[in-house]
């Protein structure tokens, strides 16, 4: 019986991919390419389809024997999602809908989720519980409450089991180098920071400068992808193992501002980085520190890789090897 990880030539897909390959998992991989690489699949089976298409993807289930699902696979841009929220409901939740329709046809009972901090909006309290309301401020964060919504229901009414993982900024890249982020267009802050290290962007923006925070700019809370998709291993060897379904938050419990990420990376790379104070960007907010109690209480999950050095080095050695 297989794993399939869809989205999985995507940033976190790719790596979840090779992770539960080498803890000896028979693993599939469905991406439809639109923004993932087909070289960080590597020789794994691989199917470019779109999980929209139901047939398909129902095929897929059948024909590799599917046991359990890891769902990666959803636009996740939020100042996006803001200009064009049409395609990112038809896209993240028309294609939970398909997905969770092709799982009941083919006896699928296991998913487990990536969901996302941009569910909790504007948190009414720091550092953000589980328990806390949820309140998406763009669109692509009420399309991931939404997809967590649908898992909910169709578990209750269908006898599937879920797990749904709220992480906050994932980031750094792979020990060897060979896997890291290279989204198109790349927005997250510190592949930005370096690509304008390595000249292949001429500067940084950075967005906001009137938050209340201690400098002014965003604070997030940056987990290592290493001890994020450990969290993934855990999440569905708990689900197999008879674990109740449940959402928890994975994050390194630490925030920096977007400023003092910008000095560690300077530090990391030794090199100048060319910035400008922008415009606050819409759905963004001030800060986002989460408490991931619950994962390690009930998962067994530990962080051995979320301090800022290690995360940047590992980032800037991936950028280096790739980019160079």
């Amino acid at each position: 019986m297989s794993v399939l990880i869809i989205g999985g030539a995507g940033y976190i897909g790719s790596h979840a991919a090779r992770y539960f390959y080498e803890q000896g998992r028979s693993v599939v991989v469905v991406d439809n390419l639109l923004t993932g690489h087909r070289d960080a699949v590597g020789d794994l089976p691989f199917y470019e389809l779109d999980i929209r298409d139901e047939e398909k993807l129902y095929e897929v289930l059948k024909k590799e024997q599917i046991k359990s699902v890891l769902h990666f696979a959803a636009r996740s841009l939020v100042g996006e999602s803001v200009e064009k929220p049409a395609e990112y409901y038809e896209n993240n939740v028309g294609g939970m809908l398909s997905l969770l329709s092709s799982m009941l046809r083919a006896n699928v009972k296991n998913i487990i989720f990536s969901s996302t901090a941009a569910v909790y909006g504007e948190p009414a309290e720091i550092p953000i519980t589980e328990n806390c309301p949820t309140k998406p401020l763009s669109p692509y964060g009420k399309s991931k409450l939404m997809m967590e919504q649908l898992i909910a229901d169709y578990a209750k009414a269908y006898d599937i089991s879920y797990v749904a993982l709220r992480y906050f900024n994932a980031a750094g890249a792979s020990k060897d180098g060979k896997l890291g982020e290279r989204h198109r267009p790349e927005t997250h802050l510190i592949p930005i920071i370096l690509d304008v290290a390595l000249g292949r962007r001429e500067k940084l923006e950075v967005y906001g400068s009137d938050y209340p925070t201690k400098d002014g700019t965003c604070i997030r809370d940056y987990i290592h992808i290493d001890d994020l998709i450990s969290a993934h291993y855990l999440a569905l060897d708990y689900l197999e193992k008879g674990g109740k379904s449940d959402v928890f938050n994975l994050s390194s419990e630490s925030g920096f501002s977007n400023l003092e990420i910008l000095e560690a990376a300077k530090k990391v790379c030794e090199r100048p980085i060319n910035w400008q104070m922008g415009e606050r960007r819409a759905g963004d907010p001030a800060i986002l520190i989460a408490d991931s109690s619950k994962a390690e209480r009930i998962l067994g999950w530990r962080k051995e890789h979320s301090n800022l050095a290690e995360i940047i080095g590992d980032a800037w050695n991936f950028h280096r090897n790739f980019f160079s």
